[in-house]
């Protein structure tokens, strides 16, 4: 099935020269409140009017990061749903995500040992004070999310690359005993460091490539819900710096990644500041992970700026981002441009921090914080789980949350949510490799970034979340062209590349 609804033609009307300058050519995909779904619309006619529309400029000379790549995460959860689909409908979502037609993800994360949204509780290295891992098995991955990742492989023509984070070692390796909180002791830090080359070892006997890892999934834990493990930036640091790098390195898999911290960007200060304090603490460490739940709506720019001017030649990834605390809408689309979710933060959030968790449109907060993170040196966007059910699980926890493909097992039927379009007007049109350029924007009311793809083109995404229509000239050199985008819309417009 073909996902993307074409509208009318695209219009090229050229300018005289004399008048406004030479035309440029571009074309316009759009999602909407009003029910566009990447769908191809026209750029405007020419008049005099529009000669006094406000101007987002593009500067292709000024440079930034480069793009690592967008997508989502491979969980049990989604991995489990999907074969509980018939053929023709596991194949579309796949397809959708990971297709040329689709979304064409080229970042995935995935867990190592269970996390809440796994179906249980399990572990790699099942038998205690197994110091040597000789029992250490990935079966419990086989029925479901490793055929899930290869069938992902198989349907992306380009390739993604693939990362593992761990939400806790094994109860018997913890100070706690216990699969929630609780810190690893200092004598199982190597026999942890061995579990992730065991875990490269088998997954590439799979035939599934392990791009890298993040060191712990939230180390500073999840208020002692789900599977959790505790450490302070140091004792990561040491753990990487003396035990994981080193071990990494010793079997062959020093080209590893490894991203350190990897919870909400408000700590960020903190553990960058001991990650990256000497050449020896940064040895190993090849850039930081951040998720996005301080805040519905706040992107924390300074933190993020922070982050890349202490570690400017290191990654800076989002590597989870949801709609959390949610019962995901069903078939409807207007709920998700709507002002009514909320996340954990809007009940549980002391007060004088409540003003971080507004209700917010699921789909407005997608957008700003991509855009947002694209704009403040954030080189790779993660989305969490790509496929949930009606309830938003399966979750053993009932921590229910949304994605962007909601699923009906029983009925065998499928929701592409509009947070799938808003993921593909990103990931489909700013490909690995692209380099952020600067943008001058004299509009205020709409949020923009753009990068140049390694073919040359141009994408320039532009978000109106307001409700009222804007018109622009968007300009390059000394062409432009007029463009409409209503409320409540986000656009991915593409400028080809300008020396063919």
């Amino acid at each position: 099935m073909k996902l993307f609804k074409l509208s009318i033609s695209f219009l090229i009307v050229f300018m005289s020269c004399n008048q406004r300058g030479e035309e440029l050519k571009v074309s316009i995909y759009e999602t909407s409140a009003s029910g566009n779904k990447l769908t191809l619309v026209s750029s405007l006619p020419q008049d005099e009017e529009v000669d006094l529309l406000p101007v987002i400029e593009i500067n292709p000379e000024k440079r930034f990061q480069k793009i690592t790549g967008f997508g989502g995460a491979f969980t049990e959860s989604s991995a489990y749903l999907l074969n509980n689909l018939s053929k023709p409908n596991r194949d579309k979502i796949i397809n959708a995500y990971f297709g040329e037609e689709g979304a064409n993800y080229s970042l995935c994360r995935t867990h190592m040992n269970s996390c809440d949204f796994s179906l249980s509780q399990y572990s790699y290295s099942p038998v205690p004070d197994d110091m040597e891992l000789e029992h250490f098995t990935i079966e419990e991955d086989k029925a479901d999310l490793i055929p899930m990742i290869k069938d992902a492989m198989a349907a992306s023509k380009d390739g993604f690359k693939l990362f593992a984070s761990p939400w806790t070692a094994s109860p018997w390796m913890k100070d706690n005993n216990h699969w929630v909180g609780g810190k690893l002791l200092p004598k199982y830090y190597d026999t942890w460091a061995l579990f992730f080359s065991k875990y490269v070892t088998a997954y590439e006997a799979e035939g599934i490539p392990v791009w890298g890892f993040t060191v712990e999934n939230e180390p500073h834990g999840n208020g002692n819900n789900w599977e959790s493990m505790h450490f302070t930036p140091e004792e990561m640091t040491d753990f990487v710096m003396n035990h994981l790098g080193p071990k990494l390195e010793a079997d062959g898999y020093g080209d590893k990644i490894i991203l350190g911290y990897d919870q909400n960007r408000e700590g960020l200060k903190e553990w960058v500041d001991v990650m990256f304090a000497t050449e020896a603490s940064s040895k190993y460490f090849d850039g930081t992970a951040i998720h996005w739940y301080e805040s519905t709506y706040e992107v924390f720019p300074e933190a993020l700026q922070y982050a890349h001017n202490k570690a400017p030649n290191k990654y800076l990834i989002e590597t989870e981002g949801c709609i959390d605390s949610e019962v995901p809408a069903w078939k409807d689309d207007s709920w998700y441009w709507e002002k009514e979710a909320t996340d954990w933060g809007y009940d549980w959030r002391p007060d004088e921090q409540k003003y971080l968790h507004p209700k917010y449109a699921p789909v407005n907060r997608y957008a700003r914080d991509i855009i947002g993170c694209l704009n403040n040196w954030v080189d790779g966007w993660v989305d969490w789980n790509m496929v949930l059910n009606k309830q938003g699980g399966p979750n053993w926890f009932k921590n229910w949350c949304g994605a962007p493909v909601i699923v009906d097992p029983e009925t065998d039927e499928v929701y592409f949510t509009p947070l799938y379009f808003t993921m593909a007007h990103f990931s489909k049109f700013i490909r690995p490799d692209a380099q952020v350029i600067d943008t001058n924007n004299s509009y205020e009311e709409l949020q923009v970034t753009a990068a140049e793809n390694p073919d040359g083109s141009i994408a320039v995404v532009v978000f109106n979340e307001g409700k009222e229509d804007k018109r622009f000239y968007l300009g390059l050199g000394d062409k432009k062209t007029a463009i409409a985008i209503n409320g409540q819309t986000l656009q991915t417009i593409i400028i080809p590349n300008q020396t063919k």
